[in-house]
């Protein structure tokens, strides 16, 4: 059976994604807030080991520039991300 999600060895979910990281837990739920409110694709994921912060979690998004656009803008400088780190997860 063939589809979008390739053969029986494929592994699932792993794609390129944009995930910003946090300052701190209020941040990183603050900006999920404004971006569930405002429709941006998305969500909170725990911080990849691939990344340091102070925070253990992150909001990850597609990694496209109308994702990385609406996310910006959704934030509108409520909230300041530290990093923007695309990955493959």
């Amino acid at each position: 059976m063939e589809g979008k999600g390739g053969g029986a060895g494929a592994p699932r979910g792993r794609g390129r994604r944009l995930v910003a990281s946090f300052n701190s837990t209020f941040d990183a739920l603050a900006a999920e807030r404004l971006c569930r409110a405002a429709g941006v694709p998305g969500r909170i994921i725990p911080l990849p080991t691939q990344i340091n912060a102070d925070c253990g979690l992150a909001w990850s998004m597609p990694a496209d520039s109308a994702a990385r656009q609406a996310f910006l803008a959704a934030l509108d400088g409520s909230v300041t991300p530290a990093a923007l780190t695309e990955l493959v997860l």
